[in-house]
């Protein structure tokens, strides 16, 4: 087939660029594919018990994740802020995946055991309380929602499904797990669990 005959054929054209790009697409997609099967969780990294899964859902909720990465990078300056920086293996078990890039406020991947609990209700209750700078918006009404028990036992059920090793019995044990709590008490357990895992420095 010439080379002049493709040129002047739109139709033959367009179809072998787009035989050209799906080969293209193909060898960028599938070996990254095959990478993110053999990333291996870190030691002690297990899918979220289920109060901390209640609190994933309410970050994601209210969109914690558009002004919070959860993704410390390599830079120099930003693991002697943050700590070690983020390895795919820690987030072996988020469904979708939080790292972002956006930083209105400080990232999160490292935020577990900095502050106790109480700080962190005071925080989301009311920002300016505790930083009288912030702007970030205050969540007074998680003090009063509570958590959904039967939705976190489906929520694990379907992370069951997907390749979460959630055993039965944790599924059976869920909503007891969260009986009595408030979306405050698991935001609070979703961040405390936040980089526990991490390599340290």
């Amino acid at each position: 087939m010439s080379h002049e005959k493709i040129e002047k054929n739109v139709a033959l054209m367009g179809i072998l660029i787009a035989v050209v790009i799906s080969f293209g697409g193909l060898a960028q997609i599938l070996p990254l594919m095959h990478q993110a099967e053999m990333i291996e969780p870190l030691p002690g990294v297990k899918p979220y018990p289920a109060l901390e899964l209640a609190g994933r859902d309410v970050y994601i909720r209210e969109g914690c994740y558009n002004c919070h990465s959860k993704m410390v990078r390599t830079l120099r300056f930003e693991t002697a802020r943050y700590g070690h920086y983020s390895l795919a293996g820690e987030s072996v078990y988020d469904r979708p995946f939080q790292w972002g890039s956006k930083r209105t406020g400080p990232d999160l991947a490292r935020i577990g055991g900095r502050y106790s609990d109480e700080w962190h209700r005071v925080h989301l209750i009311d920002p300016r309380s505790v930083l009288p700078n912030s702007n970030m918006p205050a969540y007074p009404w998680l003090e009063h929602a509570m958590v959904d028990g039967e939705q976190v036992a489906r929520r694990m059920r379907a992370l069951q499904r997907l390749g979460d090793p959630y055993t039965d019995e944790e599924i059976a044990n869920a909503a007891a797990a969260v009986e009595g709590k408030t979306e405050l008490d698991a935001l609070v357990a979703f961040l405390q669990g936040l980089g526990k895992h991490a390599p340290r420095e």
